[in-house]
């Protein structure tokens, strides 16, 4: 027998908890060192459900108390830091020339971050899911040696990425309807932690929003600056997906009309005018003659060498993307009209011979005077700006209340209600045959002894900036 209820519908109290543990975690994020008494007096919780709910995150090793607060009127109050140490979240961007992987703990510090050479431009569908299985196994497996939880692992991919994590276009790497996420979620033997795909822009853009110097900026975009040219869309505070998760394709609106061919099949896409390669094959005539590039960072080296010294041709050919980039920039601010652009990736290593020639097209092509208030700028996060991105993607899930159940070794543990569990992915059939897997044995689950020679990078620990979040909201009903 089915029956229908209309109306508003009771709050299931475990939800209820879930909710308010998020809203103290999150107040601790963004305002730490506080104490108790901050928490009860900016969320309007009352200070007996404040010391149960930071009881709990204390036991869950989220947050932990850092000593007495000084120069307070009245008692010294303990105050509280977010701890998250035996949790880990990952971050992997994949790139057509590299594939470069973070960790964070909980609080934000950096536990490691590698780079991989990866031909994206020749390898099989087949091929590339092995190697980033690898570079993830090799991740969780120098984690977990750690002593620490992977919570998540986000894969950020240049290209449309249904809510799925199905591939459904990647024109620099050659993909299409590639169920990456499926794929992954098999490779790695269906973990126990959340596998997510997601657009490489969009994650971009939650690292600034996060940790760049325009965190918490509410309009707010990130341009990409590899292979491809994509826009990850702050609007509001909330990132701008659209109606399937396909939105910020800048580099493929058309800006030269009957221009060179585009990978997508059209002619004169901002991509193919003003991304990197372009910026190479105007730069470098002579960078193809054994081949061609498909690693960046040598000739944006190339590049940047020769702007210093003064020569002509480059700086004409830097002043031309920058052009085209401002052009870019300019449909951005008539249609979103952000505060800030920020130039990511292979760009902002550039920015200093980009900018100028980009700020003047942004004012020129932009209607509201003074360019709508937007700021053109570098970003500070680098080339993995993407991957860092991934691994933010898991804090934020926490922050939004979805709460490891206990820390790794923890025997016991209230369970907070299906609201507040990290759920495993059920698995789905993968597309990889049996011949495209990696034939490498070091790729696998068998630890990481000898398996990161082929890795550049660092796993030091070093201080990862705090979130930037609104203040934060209690549920209605508190326990």
């Amino acid at each position: 027998m089915f029956t229908t209820q209309t109306g508003p519908q009771p709050a299931d109290l475990a939800d209820v908890r879930a909710t308010n543990l998020a809203v103290v975690l999150r107040f601790v994020r963004a305002h730490a060192p506080c104490s108790r008494a901050d928490i009860a007096a900016t969320t309007g919780l009352n200070k007996a459900t404040v010391s149960s709910l930071v009881a709990e995150l204390l036991d869950r090793r989220l947050i932990r108390e850092t000593g007495l607060a000084e120069n307070r009127i009245g008692r010294p109050a303990t105050m509280l830091v977010v701890d998250g140490a035996p949790y880990a979240a990952i971050g992997i961007e994949v790139s057509i020339d590299e594939l470069t992987v973070v960790a964070v703990d909980l609080a934000g510090t950096e536990l490691l971050s590698w780079r991989r050479a990866f031909d994206g431009s020749s390898a099989s569908p087949g091929r590339a899911v092995s190697a980033i299985a690898a570079l993830a196994n090799r991740a969780v497996n120098r984690v977990r040696n750690q002593r620490r939880e992977v919570l998540g692992l986000t894969v950020a991919v240049p290209g449309l990425v249904d809510p799925s994590g199905t591939v459904r276009l990647a024109t620099t790497l050659g993909w299409r309807d590639l169920p990456l996420g499926a794929d992954l979620r098999r490779a790695l033997r269906d973990p126990a932690f959340e596998v997510v795909v997601e657009n490489d822009a969009n994650l971009a853009a939650l690292a600034e929003y996060r940790h760049g110097p325009y965190a918490g900026t509410a309009n707010l975009v990130h341009l990409t600056g590899g292979a491809g040219l994509g826009a990850g869309v702050v609007a509001d505070g909330r990132l701008l997906r659209g109606g399937r998760g396909f939105a910020g394709e800048l580099g493929h609106v058309p800006v030269v009309p009957d221009g060179p061919l585009c990978p997508c099949g059209r002619r004169g896409c901002l991509e193919v005018v003003a991304g990197v390669p372009a910026l190479i094959r105007r730069a470098l005539p002579d960078a193809a003659e054994d081949g061609p590039v498909t690693d960046f960072a040598p000739e944006v080296d190339r590049i940047r060498t020769k702007a210093r010294r003064g020569d002509p041709a480059t700086l004409d050919a830097l002043a031309g993307i920058g052009r085209h980039l401002g052009h870019g920039a300019a449909l951005l601010a008539n249609l979103v009209n952000p505060e800030v652009v920020l130039l990511g990736g292979y760009f902002a290593t550039l920015a200093q011979w980009l900018l100028p020639a980009a700020e003047a097209e942004l004012i020129a092509r932009t209607l509201a005077p003074e360019a709508g208030g937007a700021r053109l700028l570098a970003s500070a996060l680098g080339t993995g700006a993407a991957a860092a991105g991934g691994a933010a993607r898991t804090l934020e899930s926490v922050d939004a209340g979805r709460l490891p159940l206990r820390p790794p070794g923890r025997s016991t543990a209230r369970d907070p209600g299906p609201a507040a569990r990290v759920t495993r992915k059920s698995p789905i059939r993968s597309s990889v045959s049996p011949a495209e897997r990696d034939p490498d044995p070091t790729g696998g689950d068998a630890g990481t002894g000898g398996a990161d020679a082929d890795l550049t990078g660092t796993d030091a620990a070093t201080s990862g900036p705090e979130a930037a979040t609104a203040k934060p909201q209690p549920a209605d009903a508190t326990r």
